[in-house]
C-alpha cells in the first residue's frame, strides 16, 4: 500500500534566468535566458513524494490569475489531490525569482502572494487529509499561524510531522513540539539556534538543540557531504551521493520529499537519509525545480552505482 503524504506549503511560479554573478546595487547585468517552470517547496515535496510512488495531498493556496490554474492543473497531472489548493481572488499566484550561476548556485527573490492567504479556517477544512496522512510535510511559506495549526492537527491525530524550517522566520519554538523529524541546512540552523552548524561538531550540537525542544529525529543538510541526524540511536554522518551539479534549485525539497516519503514507508531513519541524499542529488544534476525531481527508479538506480560500506558514520 503507497504511503499516504500531506503537503501544507508554499506554491510558485518561478523565473529562471541565467546570470555570471548577481548585479551590484546601481548596475544592470544581461542574463542569458529565461525560464518558467513550476517550484514553490511544498509543491516540489508534494511532487517528490509522487514521483516517488506516495499517495499525496497537497494543502496551499494560488490565484485564479496567469498561472495559478496551470499550476494546479500540473499538480494533479502528477497525481496529486488538490482539493484543499484553494483559489485567491485578490492577490496573484506566488513568484520566485532565480538568478542561476554557471556553478548550478542559485539566488532567490520569492513574492510569496496567495500563500500568505492560507489560513487556520483552511487548515481545519483539511483535516481529514493530515489526519489520514502518515506523514504530514511542512514549511515555512505560509503564514506561521497555519503551520503551528496543521501541526496541531497531526499531533493530535498521531500523523508524524516533518518541519522543513525555510524559509527561516522568527517564533518558531511552539512548533518543536509537534515535529517528528526537522531537516534545515547549515545556515538555516546557524540562523535558527544562533551559533554556526557547518562542522561535523557544530552539526551535532546544532541537532541537540533541536532535540531538546521535542524533535524525536534532528537532521541537519550538509550539502555534498550528506546529513547528520542525531535520534535515540546517537548522532551520525550519511554521506551524500556525487553527481555533477547543474542546478540546486530544489535539491532540498527534493531530499525533504524523498524523506518523508521513504520515513512513511517504514524505512529505518539510515535508510530514509541515503535515499533523500540520492534523491536530492539527482536533482541537483538537472535544471529547475519541478522538472528535476526524480523518479523512484532514478534515485535507486544513483544509489546501486554508488554502493559503500561506509556511508554511515558515527559522529
Amino acid at each position: 500500500m503507497a504511503a499516504k503524504i500531506a503537503v501544507l506549503g508554499n506554491i510558485n511560479i518561478d523565473f529562471v534566468m541565467g546570470a555570471e554573478r548577481m548585479p551590484r546595487p546601481g548596475e544592470t547585468l544581461m542574463g542569458t535566458d529565461l525560464r518558467l517552470v513550476p517550484g514553490g517547496k511544498g509543491a516540489n515535496q508534494a511532487v517528490t513524494a509522487a514521483r516517488l510512488g506516495a499517495e499525496v495531498t497537497v494543502i496551499g493556496r494560488v490565484c485564479e490569475d496567469t498561472f495559478g490554474p496551470q499550476l494546479r492543473a500540473n499538480l494533479e497531472r502528477e497525481g496529486i489531490d488538490t482539493r484543499f489548493l484553494t483559489s485567491d481572488p485578490q492577490t496573484h499566484t506566488g513568484s520566485a525569482f532565480i538568478a542561476l550561476a554557471p556553478s548550478g548556485e542559485n539566488s532567490i527573490l520569492s513574492c510569496m502572494g496567495a500563500n500568505l492567504a492560507v489560513s487556520r479556517e483552511q487548515m481545519e477544512a483539511a483535516a481529514p487529509a493530515i489526519e489520514a496522512a502518515d506523514m504530514l510535510l511542512v514549511q515555512l511559506g505560509v503564514p506561521l499561524e497555519a503551520v503551528l495549526q496543521a501541526m496541531e492537527i497531526a499531533h493530535a491525530a498521531g500523523t508524524r510531522v516533518l518541519f522543513d524550517p525555510t524559509p527561516v522566520r522568527e517564533h518558531l519554538e511552539p512548533m518543536w513540539q509537534h515535529v517528528t523529524v526537522s531537516c534545515p541546512n547549515e545556515t538555516e540552523a546557524e540562523v535558527i539556534i544562533g551559533e554556526p552548524a557547518e562542522a561535523l561538531e557544530d552539526a551535532a550540537r546544532a541537532a541537540e538543540w533541536f532535540r531538546k525542544r521535542g524533535v524525536q529525529i534532528a537532521i541537519i543538510k550538509l550539502g555534498a557531504r550528506g546529513a547528520l541526524v542525531l535520534d535515540d540511536d546517537g548522532a551520525r554522518l550519511v554521506r551524500g551521493y556525487s553527481v555533477t551539479v547543474v542546478d540546486t534549485t530544489g535539491a532540498g525539497d527534493s531530499f525533504a520529499g524523498a524523506l518523508g516519503t521513504r520515513l512513511a514507508e517504514g524505512a529505518s531513519v539510515n535508510e530514509a537519509l541515503a535515499f533523500a541524499n540520492a534523491a536530492g542529488a539527482m536533482a541537483a544534476s538537472r535544471f529547475g525545480a519541478q522538472p528535476s525531481l526524480p523518479t523512484r527508479a532514478e534515485v535507486e538506480a544513483l544509489m546501486a552505482a554508488q554502493q559503500r560500506d561506509d556511508r554511515v558514520e558515527r559522529v
